[in-house]
């Protein structure tokens, strides 16, 4: 079914969209799959696979973000363009972690508007000098994709901004959203033009490409790829104000391994997953894995870090040039200290220039002697927002220069205009403090910066002045990224102003030795966790979550951005019922067992009585002389009885085994070993307790079983309240003879010894007691008790209670990993199965009496 939460969603998915040229020159693959394909459309993707063999064996990255790391410019004669690799490019930054042998191609966006005439030029020259594929993005998509959903909608939201009025934020804008779209699809048209699906590795970056995995996996279904957001990932309440949340969090999960610079993202990414689209996560040798359809997505949590040879290329160039000097003149005698920022509305620079009036307010020592250098790059974006924070800014220097400012001295020196990197490394040079006052921010390098230019080149480069204790101070904001890496810094929530100024008052007043701890502690973990390392760990968690990929069965299902690929073992596959009504026509020994709920029933029904139709099948099935069948449930007997009465010759396992009937005149067995309950009295208090305590749960007591519900539960709360209880119930009744277990929205405690898969075997047991043993069984289940009938079957045979001739048809309902070898969808699926095997069985003759008897 498709979304409710966009429109023309079928045009989006085929790239008809309102500006985009439907022609377009494609690029020449540089490596080629076999095969020729003519068009790229999506109408044929669903039938492309990655199955073909590669005319090429060898593995290469291919880097994908909004930008590609080149400069580009035109030459003086107004002819065509010159370009060179942009050095303060993360992505050209990255390649220092990845294999030498391992080739690296890029594909992202110029930062210059190219004409459609020389685009085919440029596009050749790029990747012919620089291995750089470009995506030209028509203006009218580009402004509205940038600009518009970009910045105004994913930006503010992922730095917990909500457009609680037209004036504060932007509006959701539908059309913005279609052209997020359709720039993500110009992006993965540029991919696949180079693509090699079998070798190639797929590294997306950031959140303006968050849908390209699902184009890209639609196309090629083991396709190796990963996605690095570098911005914050925000909690679930403020996500799910997105009317596209789920489209975009289903786009994300079509990627392989996806990464967060920190754990508070992460948690967020997943609780995001679990509320709403009922995901759990698991984690695994110090690996965190979300399970979808199958597939397990690795969650990586790494945050970035800086080229430190760039860094100290820097330094060493600084070292020689005059500007060191003239800002040690420019600033002698005086503190200073350092705040490099973006003009943006989430960096917080209004509340350091605050928080510094109010230091020298509280501090009157500091008057005349510390200096704040605020360094504000351009702002990336426009609107409004940017309009105003730019006025109050302005407003705040100039109050307090002329409050605090004395002839040679101003307490605010503001720099609003592009600094070059040996600039800004002079002053952190120069600088005592460096300021961070982000109110929310992805990662922030700045400080690592700041302790590297600090530390200076190593000792054969420096110069005598550079020599001796090196020392650094930072005062952060908690809602950086790069926060919980710095222990040594002083942490700060910057919208308390008297609180920063006092941690920057504190920050320069520290005894130097103390200073110099600090550093050090700070310059290990920086030096050693830089962006080749982040590179390098993200590739190799990469290689480990898609080792398996073309050891797996894959295909794709659903609509647009409703699509995923399901992975499954390859012995894993549907149920033919042609096939297995010819096999049942054969056999003349059967064992029938289905479970109810989930299998006959859907699970959604309210109304859990079995239809006429289930009763008819059941009946008829039941009434087959070849026939042993048995319904295997959870549920009590007394209803299990009651639905079943028509059944006469039908068996059933209620409570999970506990009690056991063979036909409708046999009296219940009792096959649990035991047959005490005292352990109820005191595990019934435990669950009561959380009851009261969880809105939406429930108790269900069985004769042999208690029951914990939560599925009307919060999905978050409810599940965190049910593995609490797991723990408290295992330790309430650590010395009773019951197991406690979890499955889907419950937690059962019931008697050691009972299951399902005890149940099959008793079945086949008694079957083969009878010389009857079975040559046909079939066993349908939907759940995790389920599992142990599936598991049983195979030690039945190694124990000889069922042959190695015996046909098994082990089955799981719905496409998910299972110990089942075959798979139907859905109830409807299972019920038209049987009907299958209804209409081929061959009933008892009904004698005078019973006929008699029905009357």
């Amino acid at each position: 079914m498709i979304s409710r939460s966009y429109t023309n969603l079928l045009d989006l998915a085929s790239g008809n969209f309102l500006g985009q040229p439907n022609e377009h020159k494609r690029l020449p693959r540089v490596m080629t799959v076999a095969g020729v394909i003519s068009e790229l459309d999506d109408e044929q993707a669903n039938s492309v696979t990655s199955d073909v063999q590669s005319s090429v064996i060898q593995d290469r990255i291919i880097i994908v973000a909004n930008q590609l790391p080149v400069k580009a410019k035109r030459r003086p004669d107004n002819k065509g363009w010159s370009f060179s690799w942009d050095d303060d490019s993360l992505l050209l930054q990255l390649k220092d972690g990845l294999p030498e042998d391992l080739e690296v191609l890029y594909v992202g966006s110029l930062n210059v508007d190219v004409d459609p005439s020389e685009q085919d030029d440029v596009s050749q020259l790029l990747l012919d000098m620089f291995k750089c594929v470009p995506a030209f993005l028509p203006p009218d998509i580009f402004t509205k994709f940038y600009h518009g959903f970009c910045k105004q909608h994913l930006w503010p939201l992922f730095h917990y901004m909500l457009p609680f009025s037209a004036n504060h934020g932007c509006r959701f804008d539908r059309t913005l959203w279609e052209a997020y779209v359709a720039a993500n699809k110009i992006f993965y048209q540029r991919v696949i033009e180079v693509i090699n699906p079998e070798d190639d590795y797929v590294w997306i970056h950031d959140y303006h490409l968050m849908v390209l995995p699902t184009f890209l996996r639609r196309r090629f279904n083991r396709l190796r790829m990963g996605f690095f957001l570098h911005s914050p990932f925000p909690s679930s309440e403020i996500y799910r104000t997105s009317p596209v949340r789920e489209e975009i969090l289903k786009a994300l999960l079509n990627s392989d391994l996806i990464g967060f610079h920190t754990f508070d993202y992460a948690r967020h990414f997943l609780s995001c997953c679990s509320r709403m689209l009922g995901l759990d996560y698991q984690s695994k040798r110090g690996y965190i894995g979300l399970e979808y359809y199958g597939r397990t997505i690795g969650i990586k949590i790494m945050p970035v870090g800086i080229h430190m040879g760039q860094i100290q290329s820097a330094l060493r160039l600084t070292d020689k040039e005059w500007r060191v000097e003239e800002l040690k003149q420019q600033f002698e005698g005086k503190t200073v200290l350092l705040g490099v920022d973006d003009m943006d509305v989430f960096k917080g620079v209004n509340l350091k220039l605050l928080a510094m009036e109010q230091m020298l307010k509280q501090h009157p020592k500091w008057q005349g002697r510390a200096v704040l250098v605020q360094i504000t790059n351009p702002a990336r974006g426009k609107g409004k927002d940017i309009e105003e924070i730019e006025v109050e800014i302005q407003a705040s220097c100039k109050r307090i220069n002329e409050t605090f400012g004395q002839p040679g001295y101003k307490p605010i020196v503001f720099i609003d205009r592009p600094v070059c990197i040996s600039e800004r490394v002079a002053y952190y040079t120069v600088a005592e403090c460096v300021v961070v006052t982000a109110v929310r921010d992805g990662m922030n390098l700045t400080p690592y910066e700041y302790v590297v230019c600090r530390q200076g080149v190593s000792e054969s480069d420096s110069s005598s002045e550079s020599s001796g204790p090196k020392k650094s101070m930072l005062v952060v904001s908690e809602f950086i990224g790069c926060s919980p890496s710095l222990s040594g810094a002083i942490r700060i929530n910057p919208w308390n102003i008297e609180a920063t100024a006092e941690a920057m008052s504190d920050a320069i007043s520290m005894a130097d030795a103390e200073k110099q701890l600090r550093h050090e502690k700070h310059y290990r973990y920086v030096s050693t966790h830089d962006v080749a390392y982040w590179s390098r760990s993200f590739f190799q968690n990469m290689e480990r979550t898609c080792k398996d990929h073309f050891r797996r069965r894959c295909w794709g299902i659903g609509l647009s951005f409703g699509f995923r690929v399901v992975a499954l073992d390859p012995n894993f596959r549907k149920l033919s019922i042609d096939h297995i009504v010819s096999v049942y026509l054969r056999s003349k020994n059967r064992a029938i067992l289905l479970d109810y709920d989930g299998t006959v029933m859907p699970q959604t029904s309210h109304n859990k009585t079995p239809s006429a139709e289930v009763i008819s099948i059941i009946n008829t099935l039941s009434g087959d002389p070849k026939n042993t069948v048995f319904v295997v449930s959870g549920r009590g007997k007394d209803r299990l009885s009651k639905w079943f009465s028509p059944c006469k010759k039908l068996g059933i396992a209620a409570e999970h085994g506990y009690f056991m009937r063979w036909s409708g005149n046999d009296e219940w067995e009792v096959c649990g070993h035991n047959s005490e309950f005292g352990w109820k009295e005191m595990a019934e208090p435990v669950m009561q307790l959380y009851t009261e305590a969880t809105d939406g749960s429930s108790i269900e007591s069985k004769e042999s079983a208690l029951v914990w519900h939560h599925r009307d539960a919060d999905l978050g709360f409810g599940s965190s309240q049910a593995k609490e209880m797991l723990d408290h119930l295992e330790s309430v009744l650590a010395n009773e003879p019951v197991a406690v277990k979890a499955g889907q929205f419950i937690v059962e405690v019931k008697p050691q010894g009972v299951s399902k898969g005890l149940v099959a075997e008793k079945i086949f047991t008694s079957m083969s007691e009878k010389g009857k043993q079975a040559d046909f069984v079939l066993c349908i289940g939907d759940d995790r008790s389920d599992e142990e009938m599936f598991e049983i079957i195979s030690s039945a045979i190694s124990s000889g209670i069922l042959s190695s001739k015996t046909n098994v048809f082990a089955c799981t309902v719905g496409q998910k990993p299972s110990k089942a070898k075959y798979y139907l969808d859905d109830p409807v699926e299972v019920l038209l199965m049987l009907e299958g095997l209804a209409e081929a069985s061959d009933p008892e003759p009904v004698t005078d009496s019973e006929s008699e008897g029905t009357l």
